[in-house]
């Protein structure tokens, strides 16, 4: 489908003296699956609100396909939204839920059938068409609202935590259906979701919020290899953050000390001297004998394990004194590394990456 460009300028939206949205600037390409990922209160629902139109900006342009909607009605916007409660009419059976919104707009008898068995067809729920919601499990609920949805034919598909209401098992699943379906039709997703892990797997692209702003944007690799500050590191997987002090730079490496050891990161956005933060994430730690040497090697000790199946959690205690975690792949044998155990830590310089104190 064509269309479908999201551009958000200097948008903001205040609730008396609170400031919900504090100029946002974003471009969503058509055709994208896009993610605002952050905790509750950032204000990624209100942004999503304000391009469905149920919230009304106090600033900035909301563009779609380059025309300002940011004072059209919600139904004048060629838009359509899920929400995490699904809101199907218990009394209705499925098909008729889904063609329930094509009662408001122009269309004969038999293009609405056509229409409702297409959408039902998309998320593979011809064979309930004549059952009510109630009968119906959450995975095949949030199926059938993503066909209410569509059968209207938006170029720009909102959805707000719409898989929040399912157990884990069934989430995991159908982030890759619903990723699956997005691909397949072409359609702007606008995903809104405080899961690290959901925004990782489905996204195109994701912005990072905390009050009200934008932190970063970027591909899912981007943000989670290289975070631009520290909070986007801690909120996006689980980091390592060490207060270090940079003792020299260049384009391609800085060097700082942390404790009595001297250690090489990426610089990040940090080139001067001084106080700074590194950040690594666990699963690029390497945990080694005790005493071996090497560049960015720090010493420390085990103070606990946590298996997880697939990786075992490791807490060690460096000897600056900071604690990180290592995330430690399951390949069949068990290390032997009980409470106590020294341990030698690399910390691979081309992992170690600097950001701001």
């Amino acid at each position: 489908m064509a269309g479908g460009e999201v551009r958000l300028v200097g948008l903001e939206k205040n609730f008396g003296d609170f400031a919900a949205v504090r100029g946002i600037d974003v471009e969503i390409g058509g055709g994208e699956f896009f993610s605002l990922l952050g905790p509750s209160g950032c204000g990624k629902t209100t942004t999503l609100r304000m391009v469905a139109g149920f919230e009304e900006p106090t600033a900035g342009k909301i563009l779609l396909d380059g025309v300002d909607v940011a004072h059209v009605p919600p139904h004048k916007r060629p838009v359509n939204t899920v929400f995490q409660s699904y809101a199907l009419f218990p009394f209705m059976t499925v098909w008729d839920n889904v063609a329930f919104g094509l009662k408001y707009v122009s269309t004969t008898k038999d293009e609405t059938k056509r229409r409702v068995d297409e959408a039902l067809a998309m998320v593979q729920m011809q064979a309930k068409a004549t059952s009510k919601p109630g009968l119906l499990s959450g995975g095949q609920q949030q199926r059938v609202a993503l066909a209410r949805a569509l059968v209207l034919g938006p170029k720009v598909l909102l959805l707000d935590e719409p898989l929040g209401a399912l157990d884990a098992k069934l989430r995991k699943a159908l982030q890759i259906e619903l990723k699956s379906l997005q691909e397949r039709l072409g359609i702007t997703f606008i995903y809104v979701t405080h899961d690290q892990e959901e925004a990782l797997t489905m996204s195109d692209r994701l912005a990072v919020m905390a009050d009200g702003r934008i932190e970063q944007v970027g591909s899912p690799e981007l943000v989670y290899q290289e975070p631009a500050t520290s909070y986007v590191a801690d909120f996006l997987g689980v980091s390592n953050l060490l207060d270090v002090t940079v003792v020299s730079a260049d384009a391609d490496r800085v060097t700082v000390t942390f404790g009595e050891t001297t250690l090489s990161c990426v610089p990040g956005a940090v080139t001067e001297m001084g106080a700074a933060r590194a950040v690594l994430r666990p699963e690029r730690i390497q945990l080694l004998p005790h005493l071996q040497t090497g560049p960015n090697r720090v010493p420390g000790m085990v103070e606990r394990t946590v298996y997880m199946g697939s990786t075992t959690q490791v807490i060690v205690r460096l000897a600056p004194g900071a604690t990180v975690q290592a995330m430690v792949p399951n390949t069949g044998s068990v290390p032997d590394w009980e409470q106590g155990t020294p341990v030698s830590v690399h910390l691979p310089s081309d992992a170690l990456r600097l950001l701001s104190a």
